[in-house]
């Protein structure tokens, strides 16, 4: 099994970071793991985005032409990626920032109000989190449990005290992707 995501939104919201526990949950896991960053010049508010992909055995091309999944946060990332996501892949969208309806039939998408979600867990800013949640909750790429110790190794004793809120916005994520409506 080879599974490829995509997660984009603006620089500042995460996008980095939520990738970067999805490859470190599928080390975790003994898998292969590629993880690409990529972001523009600026600090906070550009383009930001990140390809992992997780497979069972080597991975042959670093190359994603049509993804499995897709976390988009904000709208230029809709517009970008949802015409790369493989038919019958997920599309996560963050209703928060996006209200546009993604103009494909052929996706399962995934509406999740990721800001109202990551408020409720106890801090808006963990938006990334509860989009990556939502996402592992729907297609099971990774174990949850897996994705808690990515967050410890991840965070480390720096910054220990993170630890928990982040797993909480994962958590309320995850709930939400295991739901068929979301509310």
């Amino acid at each position: 099994m080879e599974r490829s995501t995509i997660i984009a939104g603006f620089g500042g919201q995460g996008i980095l970071f939520a990738g970067k526990i999805l490859a470190e949950a599928g080390l975790l896991e003994g898998r292969e793991v590629l993880w690409i960053p990529t972001y523009g010049p600026e600090m906070r508010g550009g383009t930001a985005s990140c390809t992992v992909i997780i497979a069972d055995e080597r991975i042959g091309s670093p190359v994603v032409d049509r993804a499995d999944h897709a976390v988009v946060l904000n709208p230029p990332s809709l517009h970008r990626y949802e015409p790369l996501v493989a038919p019958g892949g997920l599309l996560v969208v963050n209703t928060t920032l996006i209200e546009a309806q993604p103009s494909r039939s052929d996706l399962e998408v995934l509406e999740v109000p990721c800001t109202a979600v990551a408020r409720r867990a106890g801090d808006d800013k963990l938006v990334s989190l509860v989009a990556l949640g939502a996402m592992i909750g729907r297609r099971h790429i990774v174990e949850c449990a897996t994705v808690h110790q990515a967050l410890s190794v991840v965070l480390g004793a720096r910054h220990a005290d993170m630890v928990e809120a982040d797993i909480a916005a994962f958590d309320a994520g995850y709930e939400a992707g295991l739901e068929q409506v979301i509310a």
